[in-house]
């Protein structure tokens, strides 16, 4: 197996690299029927807090603090925690299915763009404005054909999710951050108060002391698939595979994450694939095509245009 990872590359990659970026966004995907199989036992708050508590507890004290400022992590931490999880989950108990979840979040992508624009100057390109008028034109036949897999408050709430976690990405470059998954651990330290602030005032004590009670082990794995697959595993890999390949070569494997979304939530769930959430589909992931892939080609092109 070695030598054939040594041998064979696949879109620039070695094989074996090329499998684990799959199996990252593998369970970043599938991550979204974890969450909501495990909502049927924790309110969205509280499996929140516990997601962000087992991420810094006990990696911090394995994994040191990275060389950032405390309010840089303090600000990620409400984003990420508070801001995109904690909507995120609220969204996804009972108010949108896990497949157009893992698809409309991905509209943090978009969001992104707006925040580097507003606060660095950056220009919107006319390849950008396609993209998101694609992606839009998708979340709207989401809007039109709305039904119990996606109502809108779940919508609306998925969206404020995608928000913050633009805005925790516009705090981690602006941090200087070179280590995500420090970065991220050290960042529970501050994701974690608000969440539990907001379950006990949201939730209750009751509703807290009977959910912990009562959780069997399929509960507190989920909660672990939370902290150690999506945290330690996700960002570890996703952070070993940047640090040895160029970002353009494998950012792009991230676009299928909603369908692994999708798929496991029609497989596992039962949640049905019609033709209008087909189509949205592919709307929205031909948009974050279009703004990852377009750059890419473009360079590639100028680079044989100048060889010649």
């Amino acid at each position: 197996m070695s030598d054939l990872s040594k041998t064979i590359p696949l879109r620039g990659l070695p094989v074996s690299h090329m499998l684990l970026a799959l199996a990252v966004v593998a369970v970043w995907g599938t991550n979204f029927v974890v969450i909501r199989v495990a909502l049927d036992d924790f309110p969205p708050l509280l499996f929140a807090t516990l997601r962000f508590f087992f991420a810094l507890v006990p990696a911090c004290f394995f994994i040191r603090r990275p060389a950032v400022r405390w309010h840089s992590l303090a600000a990620y931490g409400v984003l990420i925690g508070f801001g995109q999880f904690g909507f995120l989950y609220i969204a996804m108990n009972g108010h949108i299915s896990p497949g157009l979840a893992s698809l409309v979040i991905q509209s943090q992508v978009f969001f992104t763009i707006g925040l580097a624009m507003a606060f660095t100057g950056e220009r919107v390109r006319s390849f950008q404005i396609l993209a998101l008028l694609m992606a839009t034109a998708g979340i709207l036949i989401i809007v039109l054909h709305g039904d119990h897999s996606a109502q809108p408050l779940g919508l609306l709430l998925v969206l404020i999710a995608a928000v913050s976690w633009a805005g925790a990405n516009h705090v981690a470059k602006a941090s200087g951050a070179t280590n995500m998954l420090a970065f991220v651990i050290w960042a529970s330290l501050f994701s974690i108060p608000p969440l539990l602030i907001g379950s006990l005032v949201m939730e209750g004590l009751p509703a807290i002391h009977a959910s912990l009670a009562a959780a069997g082990p399929g509960a507190w794995g989920a909660v672990l698939w939370q902290s150690v697959g999506n945290t330690m595993f996700g960002y570890g890999a996703w952070g070993w595979l940047l640090s040895r390949h160029p970002a353009a070569t494998i950012t792009p494997t991230a676009m299928l994450v909603p369908i692994f979304g999708m798929g496991a939530s029609a497989l596992l769930l039962g949640e049905s694939l019609p033709d209008w959430k087909l189509f949205a589909a592919a709307l929205v992931i031909g948009g974050l095509g279009i703004n990852v892939l377009w750059p890419m080609a473009s360079r590639i092109t100028w680079r044989r245009g100048a060889a010649s």
